[in-house]
């Protein structure tokens, strides 16, 4: 086994559970803007075309076709417009109230706090790689308590990159004075977080908490975060 010595994080989806943390914010949002009178559907299947839309502008953006902000407005507006609601307007404030909100949540993954303490009692370095927004990314680490585990952050926007181009991890190695054969990425994503860092010529463990098919090949993968205890 490699002598690692600094374990490289991804954020949401993998120690940050995105999509309760999103769900308790939406709800928030539709309760803020009396949604309930507007869209003729249960919360539930909002919630759903959100994630839906998510997703897909989250691709988009990555690959570079839309800008942060177009990304964080039209999910909503793509959204409302599944409920034959086409307000602009509405979908922007609907946006920024929910940017608002979302970095308060506090929802992390079983055993979070616990395995990034038992890595750090190992001696490992620990560090964050992620798409999110400086600003965003700081709040949530910081409203969750995660904060106090990393040694270095590396987002997207301070960067000037993004997973999985090979230039962040490379930015993430050199910021951290590590090397790619003493470093390994740990996250949900199999093209931002385990293609990238293959392509990047770093070992990988994909978080697989979702049961998904795995077409590549990472050098390990676990289903539950516990699970990192035997690997380091």
């Amino acid at each position: 086994m490699p002598a690692y010595k600094h374990l490289f994080f991804d954020l949401d989806h993998t120690l940050w559970d995105f999509d309760k943390n999103a769900e308790s914010t939406l709800t928030d949002v539709f309760a803020h803007f009396a949604l309930d009178g507007k869209v003729e559907a249960p919360f539930e299947d909002f919630y759903r075309k959100y994630l839906y839309h998510n997703e897909k502008l989250w691709g988009r953006y990555q690959n570079g076709y839309i800008t942060a902000e177009e990304l964080k407005w039209r999910r909503m507006w793509r959204t409302l417009l599944d409920f034959k609601i086409a307000d602009e307007t509405l979908a922007r404030n609907i946006s920024g109230k929910f940017m608002e909100i979302l970095p308060t949540k506090k929802i992390v993954f079983p055993h979070t706090h616990e395995i990034l303490q038992y890595l750090l009692n190992k001696g490992y370095a620990l560090h964050l790689i992620t798409n999110g927004f400086e600003k965003t990314q700081w709040s949530k680490l910081k409203n969750s308590g995660l904060d106090k585990y990393f040694t270095h952050v590396i987002t997207s926007e301070a960067s000037n990159s993004m997973k999985p181009r090979k230039e962040i991890f490379d930015f993430a190695i050199s910021k951290a004075g590590a090397s790619m054969e003493d470093s390994i990425m740990i996250g949900d994503n199999l093209e931002a977080d385990i293609q990238g860092a293959i392509n990047a010529g770093m070992d990988c463990i994909f978080v697989n908490h979702i049961g998904a098919l795995c077409n590549i090949r990472p050098t390990y993968i676990i289903t539950h975060l516990r699970e990192l205890e035997g690997i380091f």
